[in-house]
């Protein structure tokens, strides 16, 4: 047979076939169903884009999404002392773009609207310290784990500056980016993440595009176009967890949503039809999805108010804090000293194991993404701060060697628990021969054990003295946050973020 009909008679039979499901153990099963017809999908987000106005947002959504904004400017304020600060910045000045009216948060530079959302994005996500959506179903990972602030509020930030943009009309960008990019990762098939995407960066660009097309005062046609092109610039891989890369997955995606928007703003056309298309969005990065989590949901009820949206209380990946968080009240109630410790367990779901996937980590990156440090260090420090995730911490040789006592495992009852909890099941052995036990779903921080606003700002000023952001500076930004949906203007706010003086 020659190559050219072989490829056809596969290619015939792969058509006719019906191909195997992977469960999230990773057993082949049920045939996968036929891929969802669901006509007018992306046209409906057009409208919900296009028609939604800052009144149609709930009261208690606009407060909860202060938090997060708050959170991701402290956030961005920390990250600019990071190394991907430091190396964007002379990215930046290599590419000669340190001209422009957007401010790079945290320092003197301003640019175009495109590199300061990539920049800021980058530095929110840095420390990965940043907010985390929850999930409605059991099968997708705690909402397959996007981060919604990071790919949003850069992106509305940057376009607001140079334009007469109130409070008001920041908020209602960044809700309707957020709710967009929120909905779209719980309607996609929970595969999507196990295989290995970065939700935050496929996702988070399309939150970003729709976020800046209601900047721009878009019409519908163009809301979809500028869906369409940012799709076509979704990506990000999990494999980067733990390295520069991940921050730089989600900076991509701030940025790819204003260079969508900014390009239909120009007459560039893209598919009208992105996310349902058989050769669309959710076809391609999913294989499918559950329209009913996209389709006449959005705002119904908004994901801020339900399931809700985690913001973190350490500055690591989010599957670890139910564990810590039960760690340090076991720690705190039992009077738990290190030099006790023979051993811990620590029994989680699958997803939690996979994803927390350095269990032998000897950079502060990689500790982010190890459930082992993140016991260790609570044990030797009793605290997780920005300070203790630096190389110099991980390799210190107490640290090493307590790495070495935790025993991180999958446990039945956890794997059992659904996907949309974080469920950690600790055993702390300790020499004596006394066992410890505790159990956690939720971390605090979550919807449920939320943090207040003024526990949103005690964080926040955390972030801004590891970055020696003036004192002052800080508490006026926490008080326009507070007050956002009265300010006139959010100019005032740039220039508190920025090192410029006036």
């Amino acid at each position: 047979m020659l190559r050219r009909d072989f490829g056809k008679v596969a290619i015939a039979t792969l058509a006719s076939s019906t191909l195997p499901l992977r469960s999230a153990k990773g057993v082949d099963t049920m045939p996968v169903a036929a891929f969802p017809t669901t006509p007018g999908l992306t046209d409906y987000v057009g409208k919900f884009v296009v028609n939604t106005t800052y009144e149609d947002i709930p009261a208690d959504v606009i407060e909860l999404g202060k938090k997060s904004i708050l959170d991701g400017l402290g956030l961005a304020l920390a990250g600019s002392r990071a190394q991907t600060a430091t190396i964007c910045r002379q990215y930046l000045q290599e590419l000669g773009v340190c001209e422009g009216q957007a401010i790079v948060i945290g320092t003197e530079l301003k640019t175009s609207p495109r590199f300061a959302a990539f920049v800021n994005g980058v530095s929110i996500h840095a420390d990965d310290f940043d907010d985390t959506q929850l999930s409605g179903a059991k099968d997708r990972v705690y909402g397959l784990l996007v981060h919604p602030t990071v790919p949003v509020l850069p992106s509305v930030l940057a376009l607001s500056q140079g334009r007469n943009i109130s409070g008001k009309e920041l908020m209602l960008a960044y809700h309707v980016g957020v709710e967009v990019e929120c909905k779209i990762a719980e309607a996609i098939s929970p595969r999507h993440y196990q295989d290995g995407f970065h939700s935050t960066g496929t996702c988070g660009v399309l939150g970003s595009a729709v976020a800046s097309a209601k900047v721009l005062r878009f019409n519908q046609s163009k809301v979809q176009n500028a869906l369409g092109l940012a799709a076509s610039q979704s990506g990000g891989l999990r494999e980067n967890f733990g390295t520069m890369t991940k921050p730089f997955q989600a900076g991509h995606a701030a940025e790819s949503g204003v260079v969508s928007a900014n390009l239909v703003a120009q007459g560039w056309t893209a598919a009208e039809q992105i996310l349902e298309a058989d050769r669309g969005f959710f076809h391609a990065f999913g294989g499918s999805y559950d329209p009913s989590a996209l389709m006449d949901r959005l705002g119904k009820p908004w994901t801020f108010a339900s399931p809700g949206v985690s913001l973190k209380p350490y500055p690591s990946g989010s599957l670890a804090h139910p564990a810590m968080t039960e760690l340090m009240r076991l720690i705190e109630a039992n009077n738990i000293q290190a030099d006790q410790v023979e051993k811990v367990d620590v029994g989680a779901n699958h997803n939690v194991t996979t994803t927390l996937l350095h269990h032998q980590p000897k950079t502060g990156l990689e500790a982010k993404f190890s459930m082992e440090f993140c016991v260790a260090i609570l044990l030797l420090e009793r605290k997780a701060g920005l300070g203790e995730f630096s190389d110099k911490v991980v390799q210190r040789a107490d640290v090493q060697e307590m790495i070495r006592r935790i025993n991180f495992y999958v446990d039945p009852e956890a794997e059992s628990a659904g996907f949309d909890k974080m469920t950690s099941i600790l055993k702390i052995h300790l020499k004596d021969g006394k066992v410890i036990t505790g159990r956690a779903d939720f971390a605090k921080g979550s919807p449920a054990d939320p943090m207040t606003f003024e526990e949103a700002a005690t964080k926040f000023r955390g972030c801004a003295d590891y970055a020696e952001w003036p004192k002052t500076k800080a508490e006026q930004i926490i008080t326009f946050v507070r007050s956002l949906d009265s300010a006139s203007h959010v100019s005032a706010l740039s220039r508190l973020l920025s090192a410029q003086k006036g």
